[in-house]
């Protein structure tokens, strides 16, 4: 017999289907309800010059938990920005939800779809938009992310923006990426961290190195911005993770996205 509770039991096996349906209720009444929302909330920024230092470039990457898309969904609203969205169903859910907010998206990951989502990328990036990663998304572990971020910077040569989200009053989700959602009058805070960059000529070793980095600064600001918000609801419900980064285990996929891209530069510089 199994050791897990009932509860955890049953929400195994109805979770997937209740969490589509819950995207497709927020896929058609979503945008207008968390507009309303959001004209209650109280947010306070800090290091928003980091971000205003990367939007006069040519391009960037912005980095956020998984669990904390609808606050950068809100946070972010009327900028040039795509955000990059996996193949899954419900994937494509958020890429119609996103559709409505005004974003642009990018469809695949690092491992599915990659030569295509990078030549995507590549392509806003030189358009001077901002394209934004959850590298926990989009099964987790949660806060846990592998060296995708870092070769999409290394491969693109832009900065990546770490961005830390936390409210004090909101709605958790038992899902794996603790899902966050704002409940009326919560206080919002909001931490940009410095601009990062990764090396072109970083080897493997360097880009774990960059990966571990970059973690570290999403956990550090996400602790800072819940400081700003006077309290954060999903802290101390995260999974224990050792604090490394997945290892960089190079698919033919990730070869191929990286070089395609970097061919690509180096033809627009031709």
């Amino acid at each position: 017999m199994s050791s897990k509770p009932l509860s955890r039991r049953l929400w195994s096996r109805i979770r997937r289907p209740v969490r589509r349906l819950a995207l497709r209720s927020i896929g058609r009444v979503g945008p207008p309800f968390l507009r309303l929302m959001a004209r209650t909330w109280k947010t306070e920024v800090e290091g928003e010059e980091h971000f205003a230092s990367v939007r006069s470039s040519d391009g960037y990457l912005l980095a956020l938990w998984h669990g904390r898309m609808v606050l950068g969904i809100v946070a972010h609203q009327g900028h040039d920005l795509s955000i990059l969205v996996s193949h899954s169903k419900d994937g494509e859910l958020m890429h119609r939800l996103l559709g409505r907010f005004g974003f642009g998206t990018v469809r695949g990951s690092t491992s599915r779809g990659a030569p295509r989502a990078l030549r995507e990328m590549l392509r806003d990036l030189k358009q001077g938009r901002g394209v934004v990663v959850t590298p926990d998304g989009p099964r987790g572990p949660l806060h846990r992310m592998n060296a995708g971020l870092a070769w999409m910077s290394r491969a693109t040569g832009y900065p990546v923006v770490p961005i830390g989200f936390a409210t004090n009053s909101g709605w958790v989700l038992p899902s794996w990426d603790r899902f966050v959602i704002p409940k009326p009058f919560a206080r919002i805070g909001i931490v940009y961290g410095e601009p990062m960059w990764c090396d072109r000529r970083a080897d493997d070793a360097e880009m774990e190195t960059f990966t571990d980095a970059v973690r570290t600064a999403l956990l550090e600001r996400e602790v800072d911005a819940g400081r700003v918000a006077g309290g954060d609801v999903a802290a101390g419900r995260a999974e224990a993770t050792d604090g490394a980064a997945v290892p960089l285990g190079t698919t033919d996929a990730d070869s191929a996205a990286v070089a395609t891209t970097e061919d690509d530069r180096r033809g627009a510089r031709e």
